[in-house]
């Protein structure tokens, strides 16, 4: 006997239905192989869930349950993906190899390139670096190091809640891509290791970082050549080398950085606070467009810098000037405390002196009494700084 469909149940049907249609796919790595037990490598299982989710034409979830598991490097290339919706949710720790050999020359441990709608949320990727920042302090012949997790010519990538751990160098890099959101991420590394930046920015645009906690070695988020668009807010610094534009114009032919707003952003116990950094060197680059705002600065040694005449150990540079162009940069409800007389030092190119400078309420201490400014070839306006007879 054939059976019939009340009208009733239709709609309890259409919902079934449709919410079935709208649940993605979801590929636990656990089930294909990977052990949380933080020595059995389990790259093949994140590749073979990477390469299922990418055959999918449906919204793809990638779920690393709880434990550690061991990466000895994985390259998730979206070239041939079919799919513009996939999601990798980590509840666990990603594990680099402990000797930093293994990825001290491959340039990058976890890489994602030429993919379109990626997002990943949680999750902690331990660098393991440590050995090798004792390695460099060393003075021995070491490896350059490998960046943690790098985001290349892909568009569309959402980060949200990921924390990254002792990375080789650099801890997240964004390199060639378009409209990337990066929320609530904590960066954790000695103030002493070298060149682990927190995040680097190059060759992008459209990249939003905002709610984050930056302690680590060296600038808490760079800006390289290239870059427009960007948005930095309530993020915090310490210790760390700031945030940084630069360093810039190391290369004759260079794209510029222009359209950078940094907000509401706390800074403590760092080199830096706001920078901007260019190679003494020949360069048709340039800096534009650039609102640093409503930041704090806790006993940092330099709150507001420009420092055109970067050459370290006079290599490369002696003797040239910087090319780089820089105008129209504010700097606007800047204050709390230096831990250097001089809380603002603008040292621009002798070639193309900075221009459209304004400090706008800066205010700044040095033992309780007013800091100083220090401006050189930089012109511009500067209101609510006590000290500014020698600025601008």
């Amino acid at each position: 006997m054939m059976r019939t469909t009340s009208l009733l149940a239709l709609p309890f049907l259409f919902m079934f239905f449709s919410a079935s249609l709208a649940a993605p796919l979801t590929y636990n790595v656990q089930s294909l192989g990977a052990r949380p037990d933080g020595r059995t490598d389990s790259t093949k299982s994140f590749m073979n869930a990477w390469t299922a989710a990418c055959a999918s034409a449906k919204p793809t979830m990638i779920y690393v349950p709880r434990g550690r598991y061991l990466l000895r490097s994985a390259f998730f290339d979206g070239q041939l993906c079919k799919n513009s919706a996939i999601t990798i949710r980590i509840d666990g720790t990603l594990v680099a190899p402990s000797d930093y050999n293994v990825n001290g020359n491959a340039g990058y441990w976890i890489k994602f390139q030429r993919v379109n709608g990626l997002s990943i949320y949680g999750g902690t990727l331990d660098g393991q670096g440590t050995g090798l920042w004792a390695c460099k302090a060393s003075g021995r012949s070491c490896p350059t190091g490998a960046t943690t997790l790098g985001i290349d010519n892909s568009n569309n990538v959402i980060i949200n809640g990921l924390s990254s751990l002792n990375s080789q160098i650099i801890h997240i890099g964004i390199v060639g891509c378009q409209n990337v959101k990066l929320q609530g991420v904590k960066v954790s590394a000695s103030g002493r290791s070298p060149n682990t930046d927190g995040i680097h920015v190059q060759s992008s645009s459209g990249v939003t970082i905002l709610n984050s906690h930056f302690a680590t070695g060296d600038d808490c988020v760079s800006i390289g050549p290239g870059s427009t668009n960007l948005w930095v807010e309530n993020v915090s610094c310490g210790p760390g080398h700031g945030i940084s534009i630069g360093s810039l114009g190391w290369d004759l032919q260079e794209a510029g950085v222009q359209n950078v707003t940094v907000k509401s952003s706390t800074f403590t116990g760092s080199q830096n606070g706001v920078r901007i950094k260019t190679w003494a060197r020949s360069s048709n680059g340039f800096v534009r467009d650039v609102l640093f705002q409503h930041a704090v600065m806790i006993n940092v040694q330099n709150p507001i810098i420009i420092d055109q005449n970067y050459c370290p150990n006079n290599n490369d540079c002696p003797t040239q000037v910087s090319g780089v162009k820089i105008s129209d940069v504010t700097y606007q409800d800047i204050h709390g405390t230096s831990a250097t007389p001089i809380a603002v030092n603008l040292d621009c190119s002798k070639k193309y002196p900075c221009s459209g400078i304004r400090l706008e309420d800066v205010s700044l201490t040095y033992k309780d009494q007013p800091a100083e400014a220090s401006c050189i070839n930089a012109g511009g306006s500067a209101s609510g700084l006590v000290d500014t007879t020698r600025c601008l």
